[in-house]
């Protein structure tokens, strides 16, 4: 799947929530996660489903991360929502998108 890399100047915080990244940087360089929020202006949090949950997101900068043009509405409507599914949800999303470390 072609995967396209996304200013992050250009984009609101709303087209934010539930877009799929990549890291780029640390010791998870490669792993996908989904934004969940937002904590300041060059960073946010992310969550994987499995080893990072939305109780105890991580926390990364802009820098250190690949924005992809995956954005999923039922995610992001789960994540508005706070849906008590939503681990699970993205944690079966991004198998389905790419890989991700099982924890």
């Amino acid at each position: 799947m072609a995967k396209v890399i996304i200013e992050v100047n250009a984009l609101v915080k709303k087209e934010l929530i539930g877009r799929m990244v990549l890291s780029e940087a640390g010791h998870d360089k490669g792993d996908l996660y989904i934004i969940i929020g937002e904590y300041s202006k060059d960073s946010v949090l992310l969550v994987n489903g499995s080893t990072k949950t939305t109780k105890k997101p991580k926390l990364k900068k802009f820098k250190h991360l690949s924005l992809t043009d995956v954005l999923d509405e039922e995610i992001q409507k789960s994540i508005h929502e706070k849906d008590k599914n939503l681990d699970l949800i993205i944690k079966r999303f991004l198998k389905l998108n790419g890989n991700v470390k099982e924890g």
